[in-house]
């Protein structure tokens, strides 16, 4: 029986884990966490398929370089905020103007999710890097 719920469980987390791959593919090129995702599906199929364990330790340091690159200084995190308050913004047009083209709340919806995705994950790469610098800083510093 607990070997039937193991491979239940390994072709849930490999289904989920490409689903994330693909999402984060897609969204290398679209507005969003792309990089993040597609290391988050790395991390799931490599818990399914063992054999693909060796991937998640490159994608990973790809992933949180582009995090930290992100919020390396205020003008990306202004473009970040600004990028995240257009697709908001979008978000609402395509929702309630029904002259947009493909307008309605699902075009709407996908916008706004993207922007809280947006807003989500530059909080989490703001406090990681200030979570390293407080880590990284000299002993001296932190007696002051």
């Amino acid at each position: 029986m607990a070997r039937g719920v193991d491979s239940i469980r390994r072709t849930a987390l490999g289904a989920l884990g490409a689903v994330l791959l693909l999402l984060g593919v897609a969204l290398l090129v679209l507005p969003g966490p792309g990089l993040l995702l597609v290391f988050a599906g790395v991390v799931l199929l490599a818990r399914a398929v063992p054999a693909l364990d060796r991937f998640v330790a490159p994608v990973r340091v790809r992933a949180m370089r582009a995090a930290e690159e992100s919020v390396s200084s205020w003008w990306r995190i202004a473009g970040s905020v600004s990028v995240g308050l257009f697709l908001l913004a979008a978000g609402l047009a395509w929702g309630l103007v029904p002259e947009l083209p493909y307008s309605g709340w699902a075009t709407g919806a996908s916008l706004i999710i993207s922007s809280v995705a947006l807003f989500a994950l530059l909080v989490w790469s703001h406090r990681r890097v200030q979570a390293d610098r407080r880590g990284s800083a000299p002993a001296s510093e932190g007696t002051r």
